[in-house]
């Protein structure tokens, strides 16, 4: 063995052992890692397009949703962090449904298994969501916000402009708070 390789199979295990990533090479670690990105890119929301079900709802579009704030959340079942926000997502709907808040759930899935329907229903059955939920199989909406993480909720305002952007868990009060301002009312 040369002085490189040896060099270059220390600095590979010394990478697996502490799970530091290498750019380029190991980038479905560092696309598993939490992110957070909370910013407001003011753009017009994309439709909700290539949905295979809705469940709890008629088939929902952003134009009939104008004068609403609308939270649209990116999950599938089989994230653990999204299931850990999936409380939050439930109570702010619970607290402003009333109030001209509406959440739409934008289940898209990750593995095969996560594309049954039944699966889909027996998820939101034990998780208590009640708010219309699209099953985006085969992640065109997903791909209509340029999404790239589970979860990710997008806040969009009364005039259809997204106005709030995060990925990943955590920012619960700061998503409240912009929901409140938005309806004009009291978190």
């Amino acid at each position: 063995m040369t002085l490189r390789l040896i060099a270059v199979s220390a600095a590979l295990i010394g990478f697996s052992v502490t799970g530091a990533v290498i750019p380029g090479i190991c980038d479905e670690v560092s696309r598993a890692s939490p992110v957070r990105v909370a910013a407001a890119t003011h753009e017009t929301a994309p439709d909700f397009i290539g949905i295979n079900n809705w469940f709890n709802s008629k088939p929902l579009n952003i134009a009939d949703l104008r004068g609403k704030v609308v939270l649209v959340d990116f999950w599938t079942y089989g994230c653990v962090n999204c299931v850990n926000t999936l409380p939050h997502v439930t109570s702010l709907y619970a607290k402003y449904k009333d109030r001209g808040l509406v959440v739409v759930g934008v289940h898209t899935p990750e593995f095969p298994f996560e594309r049954s329907v039944a699966n889909v229903q027996a998820a939101l059955k034990r998780h208590g969501i009640t708010y219309p939920v699209a099953q985006d199989n085969d992640s065109k909406t997903w791909n209509a916000y340029r999404n790239q993480y589970w979860p990710a909720q997008y806040i969009i305002d009364q005039t259809g402009k997204i106005v709030f952007q995060h990925a990943g868990e955590g920012s619960y009060e700061q998503i409240d708070r912009t929901v409140a301002r938005l309806l004009n009312v009291d978190s």
